[in-house]
């Protein structure tokens, strides 16, 4: 997807701090800082998961518990979000901001000392929260300036740039994994910590004055939540997209066992395989949202699922008859990488579509139900040690097919059909464009 060029005023001199910034301005500045605090995810786990072997050796202790640590960090991140972006909303964005990038920085520290896996998980919790803290509460601030054409602009160039940061993370992490050692990768996260506080407090404006707080908080978001997940088919989407993310984020965690202690990898070999894959993933997303107007999105993710349910089948061979042969190893998770691009957004975009009166409340039930669902695949991944794949491939194969069931099941358009009056919505769009 080509987009065009955006001309964004220039940052106002008056402090930051003291002011709310006017409704429709965005300085480049601010884009750039959103970027940043966006590129949080895949910064803190896409660097360290090449090291997660050296990890295991070092503390004495199994993959599982290795890949404990992303479970405390995804888990971390889903609760940020949840409670970041209520809190914003009855006490602005600026400060709250300022403090998640702090209480960010300070557990990444924590995870460069740590003396133990124990440690190091509580360390990663309180890192992914504070990362997903700031994460929400800088999208809610270019919500708050930009209108219209100009945030959907604005929010792409975020994503587009943002999809960045899942390339060039391995790549990092493993040429500081060879220079150095794994604790050197947190020291770097945590410089890069520093920098964004500096940037949420000199960069970042107030964009939430105080006559647009409300004090509904967690309780107002409760209630929105469950009139969201009382529409079946907003359910069923975000089974689409959350169930997709089962067999990501078990790539995440089990990759570099499989191709770097499996097959032989070098961590830097392993860096540029993982990078190549999240280039497939971003391009199988740009060509999906340059056909969004010329093929149904239903059909799309159809495509994604079954390019992902036949990884897993290569895999789940290759792991029982072929001992996981790295050409095999490699295809499946590319394959599997290019689904996701086909599957995620469009399916948490649909779900959006479902329910128009509550855009914020459907964002963050699905970032929640998406990162808690990471969190919990990510050990069990590893159950089987560091010397097959049949679970990593197994997890492929019922990710893709619960995906496939809530979108052929539950978001059935078949049920939609006469069932909508009134404004376009989700549904409408499934009956007027989807069963054609």
């Amino acid at each position: 997807m080509r987009l065009g060029p955006v001309v964004l005023p220039p940052v106002s001199t008056t402090p930051t701090t003291t002011r709310a910034a006017t409704a429709g301005t965005v300085p480049a500045a601010l884009v750039a800082t959103v970027v940043f605090l966006t590129a949080v995810a895949p910064l803190a786990t896409d660097m360290y998961v090449p090291a997660f072997p050296r990890v295991s050796e070092e503390f004495g202790t199994s993959a599982s518990s290795v890949q404990l640590t992303l479970t405390t960090f995804f888990a971390g991140m889903g609760l940020g979000q949840l409670v970041g972006g209520p809190f914003s909303d009855q006490r602005g964005r600026h400060m709250p901001l300022v403090a998640g990038t702090i209480l960010m920085t300070l557990a990444t520290v924590g995870c460069a000392l740590a003396p133990s896996i124990g440690f190091m998980m509580i360390a990663r919790l309180l890192q992914g929260f504070g990362g997903g803290w700031a994460m929400v509460i800088g999208r809610a601030v270019i919500v708050d300036l930009a209108h219209g054409p100009q945030l959907v602009r604005v929010l792409n160039i975020v994503m587009g740039i943002g999809g960045v940061a899942p390339i060039i993370s391995p790549l990092l992490g493993a040429v500081i994994l060879q220079l150095t050692g794994w604790r050197m990768t947190f020291w770097t996260l945590a410089a890069l910590g520093v920098l964004m506080t500096l940037c949420a407090l000199f960069v970042v404006p107030e964009s939430l004055p105080r006559g647009k707080r409300h004090a509904g908080g967690l309780r107002e978001f409760g209630c929105a939540a469950r009139t969201v997940l009382a529409n079946r088919w907003f359910v069923g989407y975000v089974m689409v997209a959350s169930s997709a993310f089962i067999a990501l984020f078990a790539y995440v965690a089990t990759s570099a066992f499989i191709l770097q202690k499996m097959n032989g990898l070098s961590p830097v070999a392993y860096s540029i395989v993982f990078a190549a894959n999240a280039g497939g993933m971003t391009i199988a997303a740009l060509v999906s949202a340059r056909l969004a107007v010329q093929v149904p999105t239903r059909r799309v993710i159809l495509v994604g699922q079954t390019i992902a349910l036949a990884a897993g089948v290569v895999m789940l061979a290759g792991a029982l008859w072929w001992g996981t042969p790295l050409l095999v190893a490699m295809g499946s998770f590319f394959a599997l990488m290019v689904a996701q691009g086909l599957i995620n957004t469009n399916g948490g975009a649909l779900a959006s579509a479902e329910v128009p009166a509550h855009p914020g409340t459907s964002s963050a039930v699905l970032g929640l139900v998406q990162w808690t669902t990471a969190g919990v695949i990510a050990p069990i991944a590893g159950l089987g040690g560091t010397d097959t794949a049949v679970p990593m491939a197994v997890i492929m194969i019922v990710g893709a097919l619960l995906s496939l069931f809530g979108l052929v099941i539950v978001a059935r358009p078949s049920a939609t059909i006469g069932a909508v009056s009134g404004p376009v919505t989700g549904r409408n769009k499934v009956k007027s464009i989807d069963m054609t």
